[in-house]
């Protein structure tokens, strides 16, 4: 197993979480988060990020999907917090432009430890599936906070389900880049020697 792991779990009254990421993984996910879209992006997120996910969320589904998609942006945000250490030898940033069919999204990244989040756009119906379409912009923001990232995403299109789905394969491969290790180095990269 890849030095760069973490397992991360979360309880709340709203959610049960149980995360294990592998940071320099094969692209190989076990996702139940009884949303069946969400499972859907998320194995899309490990497969194009080259990332191992095991996650497992038992959330209060009866009140809605909000709690669920933030907490479990949430706990893979600080499973990447976790897995990264004090980021190392990381390229740092990255800028990924990802198509899906009539869709295109944007994921300009840096993992500067110091969360910043910007979205512009909006999804094209409010509904994909049992997944609230405007949540993945919140399952972004929750995952850049918690992983210390500055975030800048974009989406356009005429399909909710692309759009959101160029979503997650755009932070996927931006984070995949930005994460990925620079033979080059072996410092911090950072005037201040610390992110």
């Amino acid at each position: 197993m890849s030095d760069r792991h973490a397992t991360v779990t979360r309880e709340t009254a709203e959610t049960e979480i149980d995360c294990t990421l592998v940071v320099d993984g094969d692209g190989e996910s076990d996702v139940d988060t009884g949303i069946g879209f969400l499972d859907h992006m998320l194995d899309a997120f490990a497969r194009h990020g080259l990332f191992d996910l095991e996650l497992a969320c038992d959330g209060d589904l009866e009140t809605d999907d909000h709690h669920t998609v933030e907490d479990v942006g949430i706990v893979l945000g600080q499973a990447f917090d976790e897995a990264l250490g004090d980021r190392a030898g990381i390229r740092r940033f990255a800028d990924r432009r990802v198509p899906m069919d009539e869709a295109q999204a944007s994921v300009v990244v840096d993992v500067s430890g110091r969360p910043y989040f910007r979205f512009d756009g909006e999804f094209s119906q409010e509904r994909v599936g049992g997944f609230t379409s405007v949540l993945a912009r919140h399952f972004a923001r929750s995952l850049g906070q918690h992983a210390g990232l500055t975030l800048h995403c974009e989406v356009e299109g005429e399909n909710a389900h692309h759009e959101v789905e160029a979503l997650f394969k755009g932070l996927a491969r931006a984070l995949d880049d930005a994460t990925r290790l620079d033979d080059r180095r072996s410092d911090t990269p950072s005037t201040k020697e610390t992110l």
